[in-house]
């Protein structure tokens, strides 16, 4: 009822709701390249340092950035538009995991380093999208019961985790990108917070349009200052070809082996709490209700990207949370926006000079943008969290110890390099591995796997007949219309039911006052 009534305006007319409504065509231009501007430096960094950790030549590496371009660009439609079940149908855009960093390092080295390395890491990533895709497909009722697993003190907690985690990364490219030669320059941070005092007065105006690309404009406008004044190179442009097409296997037939599949399958078990978490909040954001079947899409959609991943020369991509605290800063629901960006993706993948272009953009600027953004993920994170009672103890101590475990690479790095094993390390040394690991642990052993939305505010859930039943409008509608049917038919009757007993009660009143009424003879 509630979705009917959703998407009708006050006269009875048929409405759009936010997230559906197509822009014109020069808004969906500018704020789908707002969405590429604030997840460029997040997506091509994983190549960048996988690519780096194996060896690979600056050709291979540049290949390897297109490829993840061109892939991120078509994971993003299919996660935005959809196709049949497959797609949540939300702002969503898919990027490169970091959680798969240190167990790609970890697979590529083991297996000898440079393009041999990245065969078998390609083996494990189609294995692991595969296994993704085919898990989403499982029955409602089966999917449902192990989403319980996933209340939000867990989506929550592994949010907020996940900005807490980037906002470092943020502050590294504000220094100047770490390993570069001028890394804490004070120049590098005049650049971020002149970036972000941009960012933040244009916000503080107020102007719906202003605020809605602000990040944009601060993105623009710090690289044109750092022009002028020497500091935002374009040579790269010149040296770049035109053209660049991805092709399948370039480095040759993938190859599986047993350990990486299963490192990178425990990998795409953290990723799916990290999607489903975005999807919750991007709903919240957006007021787009969220169900076990928008999750099931969202998650197809992972593993469908991530086995393409593998096939493309790319990796295993996930629900960018960068993107969420795009969506909630500038207010600008439409998934076609992100259809947009996925667009401007493929083709910064198959034009090396337009990929330099966005590349040229410094890192202090990157960094300045990029802190305001990661704050608002951690923000998003906070408000899932907002809708748990945290004056229970147990969901405190969830919340608080999983926060600990996230901090713990960054904190105590000595202790994954040299004192654990390294395949055990590559999988840990990540904030967001232990924190995710820890949420879920905790509940289980605190709660419980609980019902539905359980300790928290209940999540929205369409009827169990229209989850399991195929994702077509018409037929959802008409679930809905018959719900909606059913309850007031039951309403009616419910009300004739009291009307006959009033009546029934007034009648004996109306006698016994009739027979007190009569006269003894």
């Amino acid at each position: 009822m509630a979705r009917v009534a959703a998407r009708l305006s006050a006269d009875g007319e048929q409405s759009t709701h936010p997230v559906d409504e197509v822009l014109p065509l020069p808004k969906l231009a500018l704020y789908g390249f707002q969405h590429v501007l604030a997840f460029y430096a997040g997506a091509v960094i994983v190549p960048i340092i996988v690519g780096g950790a194996l060896g690979l030549t600056t050709e291979q590496l540049v290949y390897l950035i297109n490829a993840d371009l061109f892939t991120c660009g078509i994971a993003s439609i299919l996660q935005a538009w959809g196709i049949g079940r497959i797609g949540a149908r939300l702002p969503l855009i898919q990027g490169v995991t970091f959680t798969a960093v240190s167990p790609m390092i970890a697979i590529g080295l083991g297996a000898g380093g440079g393009t041999a390395g990245l065969l078998v890491i390609y083996g494990a990533v189609i294995t692991a999208g595969i296994a993704t895709f085919a898990f989403a497909w499982l029955p409602a009722k089966a999917f449902r019961a192990i989403m319980r697993i996933f209340p939000p003190v867990v989506t929550g907690t592994v949010i907020t985790v996940l900005g807490i985690v980037l906002i470092p990364v943020a502050l590294n490219d504000a220094a100047g990108g770490v390993g570069s030669p001028d890394f804490g320059d004070p120049k590098n941070f005049a650049y971020a917070g002149g970036t972000m005092l941009f960012i933040l007065v244009l916000m503080k105006l107020g102007r719906p349009f202003l605020s809605s690309i602000a990040i944009l404009l601060g993105l623009v406008g710090g690289t044109a200052v750092a022009f002028l004044l020497g500091d935002a190179k374009f040579g790269g442009v010149g040296g770049a070809d035109w053209v660049g097409v991805t092709t399948p296997f370039q480095y040759g037939a993938p190859k599986f082996e047993w350990f990486p599949i299963l490192l990178m399958l425990i990998v795409m078990l953290i990723t799916m709490v990290e999607t489903t978490g975005d999807t919750y909040a991007v709903g919240d954001i957006v007021g787009k209700e969220v169900d076990s079947e928008t999750v099931a899409r969202a998650l197809r959609a992972d593993g469908a990207a991530t086995a393409l991943g593998g096939v493309l020369n790319s990796f295993p991509y996930v629900a960018f949370a960068e993107n969420v605290g795009l969506v909630r800063m500038t207010k600008v629901k439409s998934r076609f926006v992100v259809v947009a960006a996925g667009v401007f993706m493929i083709v910064l993948g198959l034009l090396p000079k337009a990929a330099a272009i966005v590349a040229a953009v410094p890192h202090g600027v990157l960094g300045g943008a990029a802190t305001v953004m990661f704050g608002m993920v951690a923000l998003a994170g906070i408000q899932t969290l907002a809708k748990v009672d945290l004056k229970e103890e147990k969901n405190a101590l969830v919340v608080g110890v999983s926060l600990a475990f996230a901090l713990l690479p960054a904190t105590v790095p000595v202790f994954f390099k040299e004192h654990m094993d390294a395949d055990l390390s590559s999988l840990l040394n990540s904030g967001v591995t232990l924190g995710a690991t820890a949420a879920i642990v905790l509940n289980l052993i605190f709660n419980g796997p609980g019902k539905d939305g359980a300790h928290g505010a209940p999540q929205a859930e369409l009827p169990a007949q229209a989850v399991a039943a195929p994702a077509g409008a018409e037929k959802a509608d008409d679930d809905a219309e018959t719900a909606e049917k059913a309850d007031d038919d039951a309403e009616t009757a419910e009300t004739a039911e009291k009307t006959a007993e009033t009546a029934e009660k007034t009648a004996e009143t109306a006698e016994k006052a009739a027979g007190a009424a009569t006269p003894a003879p």
